[in-house]
């Protein structure tokens, strides 16, 4: 086994270390989401944390690590007398964001539940996690149905799995922490409010920090065990305060002028609900355990606020976390009074809070790990469009966006799961069933009993029970719904330029884009003007990239329609060699013209006619605007094969017959 990097060697991250040690003190304060660029050693020092956690005591034998003194009396390898058991160190179990729903909650056997009525179990992964931590690296980009899973166990403390009458029941306490790059996509504000609490992390920009950091990285690789050696002692010093804090913990007392404080904080930053209450107040209790005090001071509520409820906040995805702090203060004033002696012991003291203080000065999680990357927004892939010629305008901000009603994928299709579009999906509405390839996970019930039926005399059925063999087992097929790829190929031409009409192109956009997030699809960008075409944005499941380089898209000069074209063409086509599974819809936004070059519109004709010959799904945005109109857009999305709909059509008391338009046009296309 490898040696992992010291946590106490890390560098810089002051945040992040101490919502890790806030945890590590009371898990019931509900994980840390860990948000930052690449290279900053998010997932080094979820790994570092490991080793500081106290060794467990669990029954000899028992899978679900149950502690000896009060075994799980539903436990599965159960039931255990309780007694003395066996140390070991708390695990650290990772899961991929690829896992499949029964490497997570763990598989049944039904080919026995059903022939013999016998609950055969395999574990999963949230039972090894049991009383130790439970990482997800690139959180964002996990499906939904298991970030459901995973955040559920989370907050009932057990894992149910239930599969056609058969159910088990097993214990799930763990640490969750979760990372991920905000470039790659957003988590849903639903699920952002179920973790405790979040930090965001960005490498230092300061020379001296980041010298240190390579030279500590690199001093690990040469020699890890003389390096971890080199630190074994802080280590050992944190682990001490850790089990210090976990002891002082219950006796912390949250007195009602603290919590009066965290009501009026909550309350002020208008966050939803009552859990930001519930985890403020339990973190709070826990920085006061980890400073080694048995109450619960304004300083606490102060930095258990920054920690809690900066996430809790954004109300959709172009909007960035973070707190005021004066405004914070300034509560925190109007609140004060008692710091939290009251005679009351309030109710996060002994449940929860992790417990959370400074962590060792000179260290921090700003670790080696991995290697500096741009921020957002910098130097990538596509960057703005080039051409920056004669008659440039500054870019205009968009107009406020719309509700939009959504514009689908015409069939169905595999891709992964969303909610656009009409796809074969492991969750959905049963409409059949196979035979399974490789692992059963879906059991279609009257299928298997069917195709096992007539074969019950030869195998010689002398009981009640069913004889039934695995090639009678039968997968039950669902149809649910899909996200996609939404290409947007926006027209930033001088024909476009007129102040008011761009920002009412951009909030167009922007409208979509909110659509977008919504039904969980990936965006891509494309623009075009003066002589060229260029990716401003390839595709990516991060929204909110694609809103920041819409808003500073700058317009001019002539209109390259057929390179805007060609240049979504060759996008699509590396796209679907990364994912071939996820279908494509590509949203022309333009007025129709096309300029420049020989032959200009025809040239556009016939870049538009590859889309219509490999059956992409398209719709264009007609922007022409003034009191005569050529009518060009809409013989552009004739050549396309798609549908034309202006931008008042756009809304969603305008839209209901879009979709039909969409699936209508593309269905004729394919006939």
């Amino acid at each position: 086994m490898s040696t992992p990097y010291p946590f106490t060697a890390l560098v810089g991250q002051d945040d992040l270390r101490l919502a890790l040690l806030l945890n590590a003190v009371s898990p019931a304060v509900g994980g840390v989401l860990v948000r930052g660029e690449k290279g900053t050693a998010k997932s080094t020092a979820v790994r570092a944390l490991s080793a500081l956690l106290p060794e467990v005591d669990v029954v000899a034998g028992c899978r679900f690590s149950c502690a000896p003194q009060a075994p799980d009396p539903a436990c599965p390898d159960g039931p255990h007398e309780p007694g003395t058991g066996a140390a070991r160190a708390a695990r650290m179990v990772e899961l991929p964001v690829g896992a499949s729903e029964d490497r997570l909650v763990g598989a049944l056997d039904i080919e026995r539940a059903l022939a013999e009525g016998v609950k055969a179990f395999e574990p999963g992964l949230l039972a090894d996690a049991h009383r130790g931590i439970l990482y997800v690296d690139e959180v964002n980009l996990l499906h939904d149905h298991l970030v459901d899973l995973l955040l559920d166990a989370a907050a009932m403390g057990a894992s149910y799995v239930e599969r056609e009458g058969v159910s088990v029941r097993h214990a799930a306490r763990f640490l969750l922490v979760g990372t991920m790059n905000p470039e790659e996509g957003e988590l849903r504000p639903q699920l952002l409010d179920r973790f405790g609490l979040t930090v965001e992390v960005a490498a230092s920009r300061e020379p001296d920090q980041r010298v240190e950091v390579v030279r500590r990285r690199l001093a690990y690789d040469d020699d890890p065990e003389g390096f971890a050696g080199r630190w074994a002692e802080d280590e050992a010093a944190v682990r001490a305060r850790v089990v210090a804090a976990r002891a002082l913990l219950p006796q912390v007392r949250l007195g009602d002028g603290a919590l009066r404080q965290i009501a009026a904080t909550c309350a002020a930053f208008e966050v939803d609900g009552m859990r930001a209450d519930i985890v403020m107040a339990r973190t709070a209790t826990a920085l006061a355990a980890w400073a080694g005090r048995e109450d619960v001071l304004a300083e606490d509520v102060r930095q258990a606020a920054l920690l809690a409820l900066p996430h809790r906040r954004r109300r959709n995805p172009f909007d960035a976390p973070g707190l005021d702090e004066d405004k914070l203060d300034e509560t925190l004033d109007e609140f004060g009074g008692d710091d939290g002696g009251d005679d009351d012991p309030g109710p996060g003291d002994g449940g929860g809070g992790g417990g959370g203080g400074v962590p060792p000065q000179d260290q921090g999680p700003d670790a080696p790990a991995e290697g500096g990357a741009p921020a957002p927004g910098e130097a990538g892939d596509g960057g703005q469009p080039q051409g920056a010629g004669a008659g440039e305008q500054q870019p205009v901000r968009a107009a406020e966006p719309f509700r939009t009603k959504v514009l689908s994928v015409p069939g169905l299709g595999d891709g992964a799961a969303g909610r656009r579009s009409r796809a074969r999906t492991e969750h959905g509405r049963t409409t059949g069933s196979r035979r399974p390839r490789g692992t059963l996970t879906k059991l279609h019930l009257a299928a298997t009993v069917q195709a096992a039926a007539p074969h019950q005399r030869a195998r010689g059925r002398a009981g009640r029970g069913l004889v039934v063999r695995r090639d009678d087992l039968r997968q039950a097929t669902r149809e649910g719904r899909e996200g996609n790829l939404v290409l947007f190929v926006v027209d930033a031409s001088g024909s476009m330029a007129a102040r008011k009409r761009m920002g009412a192109v951009k909030g167009a956009v922007l409208s979509l884009l909110l659509d977008a997030y919504q039904r969980r699809d990936k965006v891509g960008l494309v623009t075009f003007r003066g002589s060229a075409a260029d990716v401003a944005l390839p595709p990516t499941s991060s929204v909110d990239a694609a809103a920041a380089r819409l808003e500073s898209l700058p317009t001019g000069g002539r209109t390259p329609l057929a390179a805007g074209l060609l240049k979504a063409h060759e996008v699509l086509r590396i796209e679907r060699l990364r994912d071939p599974a996820r279908r494509p819809l590509v949203v022309v936004v333009t007025d129709g013209r096309a300029t420049g070059g020989p032959e200009p519109v025809a040239l556009a004709g016939r870049a538009a006619r590859l889309f219509a010959a490999e059956g992409v799904a398209s719709v264009v945005v007609d922007c022409e605007a003034g009191p005569v109109r050529l009518g060009l857009a809409g013989q552009l999305a004739g050549e396309l094969g798609g549908t034309a709909v202006t931008l008042d059509e756009l809304r969603a008391d305008s839209i209901a017959g879009l979709v039909r338009d969409v699936r209508a046009g593309n269905e004729r296309k394919v006939a």
